[in-house]
């Protein structure tokens, strides 16, 4: 493909993987705040701080994997 679509597609890819992002983040706002109401269940604050750190963990692990696919992708579409 020439440059320039490869270029498009590139900027298409990298919308997308922004709208992955947001989608991870509203998953750990979400999470975090079921946690939060949690401790009217009589979960302790050390509890929800785990829960809590456990969420950000996996958010961040999931940003990577995300990041990474995104590279991987870009590259090939410049190769072809």
């Amino acid at each position: 493909i020439c440059d320039d679509c490869a270029r498009q597609a590139n900027e298409i890819v990298k919308e997308e993987v922004e709208k992955g992002r947001i989608a991870i983040r509203n998953i750990r706002k979400d999470a975090n705040e079921k946690i939060k109401k949690s401790k009217t269940d009589g979960s302790s604050d050390d509890e929800i701080k785990v829960g809590e750190a456990e969420v950000q963990k996996l958010t961040d692990a999931n940003i990577i994997k995300v990041d990474k696919l995104a590279e991987i992708k870009e590259k090939d579409i410049m190769t072809v």
